[in-house]
């Protein structure tokens, strides 16, 4: 019997992985951290076969506890929290036979070379990483890049305990709605579509020339199940540590490109009276939202090949243009609007 514990059972991406793999092996046998009664309730009504254990990710002895029972763990939740990385290698250090961490990371690591190279806010910066001949330079990268202080954590665990094999997922802005229990929507274009509508103007930060990536959640879902699948045969079809990283995308875009996308729909749907988008500061992006400048004007570029090269992944999910629509009724019904009703443009802010 495989055992899996599973950290971020409600979360987007957590959630979405967990649907897939749950679905597809009804036989592995589930742990999952759950923060309160409440949600604990969302997960044993969906899958009442799994085991639900209280706390969160400060709870450092129970997730050593339940790592070192699981043949593997999967960490969907805060890809920034050191001391759940630390006490999950520890429980996993602990066991006698191998233990598999598949940890989430996210894109936002490659912004660093932003700050390497001094490009401004908004500017279109051309380099480009990958996972595969590029993995020593990614796996290498500055430690004051985001994320990359859990990054080293997990890519460490292997060099002081053998027994420990480890894959890092690192995502780039995702989108598409989640099949989980819990929270379906993404981030940083819900986010953006959300603050313009708010705000009656959409934007971009500088000249909005930047580039990321981009993955649907359902499309990024079977990298997770593929590794989980690996991991379950003994690791055999994957790699681990040094070179179990995995970037996952499917194209390119341009954030000043995209801002204009969601004004233009906001305008169709009657949420903006016009798509004309405004430029912002890196301090008014952070004003807006916190780490703004962070989510909207950095570059981020890497490419997938590890999982397409292992796996024979390739994206096969909706479109961004095909789920745009969905973005805008979705934040406008969150902000209690109906269609029709621009916010800040008819003085009702």
């Amino acid at each position: 019997m495989v055992k899996i514990f599973v950290i971020g059972a409600t979360g987007y991406i957590g959630g979405d992985a967990l649907f897939v793999i749950a679905e597809k092996h009804p036989e592995y046998e589930f742990t999952a951290l759950v923060r309160n009664s409440e949600k604990g309730a969302l997960v044993a009504a969906r899958y009442p076969k799994i085991r639900l254990v209280y706390g969160d990710l400060d709870s450092s002895d129970l997730l050593t506890e339940e790592a070192e029972k699981a043949d593997i763990v999967a960490h969907w939740a805060n890809a920034d929290h050191v001391g759940a990385a630390k006490a999950l290698v520890k429980g996993l250090s602990s066991r006698s036979t191998p233990g598999y961490l598949i940890h989430t990371s996210g894109t936002g690591i490659l912004g660093v070379i932003d700050k390497l190279d001094g490009t401004p806010a908004g500017t279109e910066n051309p380099k480009v990483y990958d996972d595969w001949d590029g993995i020593g330079e990614v796996i290498t990268l500055p430690s004051f890049a985001a994320h990359r202080n859990v990054d080293e954590i997990i890519l460490a665990a292997s060099k002081t305990a053998s027994n420990v094999k480890t894959a890092i997922v690192c995502p780039p802005t995702i989108y598409g709605p989640g099949r989980g229990v819990g929270n379906t929507d993404s981030d940083q274009w819900y986010h953006m579509a959300r603050i313009s509508i708010e705000r009656g103007k959409g934007f971009h930060v500088g000249e909005g020339k930047n580039v990321w990536t981009q993955v649907h959640v359902q499309d990024l879902s079977k990298i997770y199940l593929s590794l989980v699948e690996a991991a379950a045969n003994g690791g055999t079809g994957a790699t681990w540590n040094d070179e179990g990283y995995y970037l996952a995308e499917a194209g390119e875009y341009v954030w000043g490109e995209m801002a204009k996308k969601l004004a233009q729909e906001a305008v169709k749907q009657g949420y903006l009276q016009t798509d004309e988008l405004e430029s912002v500061t890196t301090d008014e992006a952070d004003k807006l939202s916190p780490w703004g400048s962070m989510r909207w004007g950095t570059n981020s570029r890497g490419r997938a090949i590890r999982a397409r090269k292992l796996f024979g992944w390739e994206p096969t999910g909706d479109s961004p243009e095909k789920i745009i629509p969905d973005i805008i009724t979705g934040q406008a019904e969150k902000l209690g609007l109906k269609v029709g009703h621009a916010l800040v443009a008819a003085g009702d802010a």
